[in-house]
């Protein structure tokens, strides 16, 4: 699936937005103008490193479509937001156990089927 919220082919996975020539502003998923002065904005890959933000258990399942269940049925999953350097918040799956979650903890996001997904990161 290629659209606004896949990965750039060939940075391994990682995300693209956009950044407004005028006022620099960062944004994802990618837009052809900045939402904060109007100028156009730049396509541009994000950091694939950032920190979590803050998160929460998504405890029901999603609509379906586009959401498609896993043949043994829905399973709970962590999700939440992480701060990149660019200063864009992106909503990842979060492959992270919610007991092992914390706020600021460094996560590596990547597209995976036009989904952000995050893990931990080393270090």
């Amino acid at each position: 699936m290629e659209g606004p919220l896949s990965a750039v082919p060939g940075t391994g996975g990682r995300l693209h937005g956009s950044r407004c020539a005028g006022c620099e502003v960062a944004t994802y998923p990618a837009g052809p103008a900045c939402p904060r002065c109007g100028d156009p904005a730049e396509p541009v890959v994000l950091s694939g490193t950032g920190t979590l933000w803050t998160w929460t258990v998504q405890r029901y399942a999603p609509k379906s479509p586009p959401y498609v269940p896993p043949a043994a049925g829905f399973e709970p999953f962590t999700v939440g937001y992480v701060e990149l350097p660019e200063g864009v918040r992106v909503l990842a799956t979060l492959d992270i156990r919610p007991e092992d979650a914390e706020i600021g903890m460094p996560v590596t996001v990547t597209a995976h089927n036009g989904v952000p997904r995050g893990r931990r990161s080393p270090g």
